[in-house]
């Protein structure tokens, strides 16, 4: 039996693939360990959203090689997928998984041998069209919190997006499933699960087949007994139908926050995106969830930077995000990516530029952030604490998705508090009086 470590890249999706794994290693008598401890075997769950994930991939390898020359090296995810051959030449790896392979890798590391350095890694990665099983995988991590993955794939083609390249074609576990998965949850004590997956407004589709519906699924999670609180991870705003902002307005159990990608608020660059709604559109549903939850935190997806987004076209962007009543910004510059139609888009935009207005869509955010929590001030929320510390502080959310402090103490980790939010620390975060949290 063998010492196994993991480590992840990117978003909640690879980390509760890479969960999902590691429970596998176990029930089949290895040992999951923390990546310093000397593994046998390290396993890398990698993204490739970004150029800078690349780099990290590669700085892991090495760090993994520092560590235990002899252990054996795999790699897994997105870039495994995009570049296995690329990845295969990486000194100290030695194998490569693509996404139809990388659930096998359990029954398949008995066969591995440590390569030799003067050897490329072995590389088991087939066409993403073969990429056709859906996994059910959630994150056990926490003791707070839950990545509970219900969709993978997506059948949405955006220019600058190499995700269905990576994961394949747009496919759902069954609503029976999910259930059976959030009550295991439930069972281990976990008060929040978040539901992740690439396009998880299109969950329904099996064998490209719509069987179900998205609301479907989040109405029947609504009656799971245990669970404190879901939290939908992110949205398509044209997935975002009334109906689903209406049952979250006045659901048990689901948090009063959505994160909705924009990317942009220019409707040419949004076309040149191939993205499948127009801002107008986007406009009415933080307006419509606004109207039902004037309290709700939304979260924006952006990228700054995309060809063809001119200095005008930017600014109709952060003009557009300054009117709108959202509460933060996911900012990400734009970088190009192999196998894209945004690499044939002009003109493209200088990385200086990019820079500069990644910065001021991050200030922007701040200010945002900023707003919504001093609007919350006096009211009421409830705050699931969490086993994390910061200057003597444990922290928490709330179900809007702010974030609150107080002096530590091991008996709140994993309770729910309802308390008044008072003001707004040097760090950013919500404090409340103690005297709240002893009643």
């Amino acid at each position: 039996m063998k010492k196994v470590a993991f480590y992840t890249l990117g978003c909640k999706l690879n980390y509760s693939e890479t969960s999902s794994i590691g429970r596998m290693f176990e029930q089949k008598g290895h040992t999951k360990v923390e990546f310093n401890d000397r593994p046998d075997v390290f396993i890398i769950n990698t993204c490739s959203v970004t150029e800078n994930a690349d780099k990290k991939c590669r700085k892991i390898v090495r760090e993994a090689q520092k560590i235990n020359p002899n252990g054996f090296v795999a790699i897994i995810g997105c870039y495994a997928q995009l570049k296995p051959v690329e990845i295969s030449e990486i000194p100290g790896v030695d194998a490569v998984l693509g996404a139809a392979e990388k659930f096998r890798l359990v029954d398949l590391i008995d066969t591995f041998e440590k390569v030799p350095q003067d050897q490329n890694a072995v590389v088991h990665a087939s066409d993403i069209s073969e990429a056709l099983e859906y996994h059910n995988s959630y994150s056990l991590n926490d003791r707070t919190r839950t990545f509970l993955k219900v969709q993978d794939g997506c059948d949405y083609p955006c220019s600058y997006c190499t995700i269905p390249l990576a994961r394949g074609k747009s496919r759902s576990d069954t609503i029976e499933n999910i259930l059976k998965s959030a009550r295991e949850i439930a069972d281990r004590g976990v008060k929040e699960i978040v539901l992740t997956g690439v396009n998880i407004g299109d969950f329904g589709l099996q064998n490209g087949k719509r069987t179900s519906t998205f609301l479907e699924l989040i109405q029947a999670l609504d009656e799971v007994e245990g669970i404190a609180r879901f939290r939908i991870s992110s949205i398509e705003p044209n997935l975002l139908s009334d109906d689903i902002i209406s049952f979250v307005a006045q659901s048990k159990r689901f948090a009063h926050h959505f994160h909705i990608p924009l990317q942009s608020g220019s409707d040419s660059v949004l076309s040149l995106m191939k993205r499948r709604y127009r801002k107008g559109l986007y406009e009415e549903r933080v307006n419509k969830i606004k109207q039902l939850m004037p309290d709700c935190c939304i979260g924006v997806d952006v990228i700054v930077g995309h060809p063809g987004e001119t200095p005008e076209r930017f600014m109709e962007t952060y003009d557009f995000l300054n009117r709108l009543p959202v509460s933060y910004l996911h900012v990400f510059t734009y970088s190009e990516r192999d196998n894209t139609a945004a690499l044939e888009i002009k003109p493209v935009v200088d990385k200086s530029d990019r820079a500069k207005r990644s910065k001021m869509l991050h200030i922007l955010s701040e200010k945002k952030k900023r707003h919504f929590y001093e609007s919350q001030i006096q009211k009421t929320g409830t705050v699931l604490f969490e086993d994390e510390q910061q200057n003597g502080q444990m922290l928490g959310f709330t179900e809007n998705y702010i974030r609150v402090a107080v002096r530590y103490d091991p008996l709140l980790i994993n309770e729910t508090k309802q308390v008044s939010y008072q003001l707004i620390n040097s760090e950013g975060h919500m404090e409340v009086y103690e005297a709240e949290l002893a009643s």
